[in-house]
């Protein structure tokens, strides 16, 4: 038979305590909706094209005589990777701020 440890319960005086030692900020954060598929698809793309001309410059000439999927293997596995962690989100990141800055 296992037994289940229920956790105490909070008294307001407690509750209340524990508000107070939480960080107040100057206004609440503003909700912002959701992008629709149109601009997530203009921002992927945006962030695609940077990563692919960036890495094509830069490992371009140490890749140039690789046969053609292998090469395609190398960029894409380092483009990918940074477009789907690093560059999108960021950019919804930005996209946010501009349209907190609006409002």
């Amino acid at each position: 038979m296992t037994t289940v440890a229920r956790p105490a319960a909070t008294t307001s005086a407690t509750a209340a305590a524990t508000d107070r030692n939480q960080p107040r900020s100057a206004a609440p954060a503003q909700a912002v909706p959701l992008p629709s598929v149109h601009m997530r698809v203009l921002l992927t793309w945006i962030a695609v094209f940077t990563a692919l001309t960036v890495v094509q410059l830069a490992i371009g000439p140490y890749v140039a005589g690789f046969p053609m999927l292998l090469r395609t293997l190398v960029i894409t596995g380092l483009v990918v990777p940074a477009v789907v962690y690093a560059l999108v989100p960021n950019l919804l990141k930005v996209r946010a701020a501009v349209l907190r800055r609006r409002r």
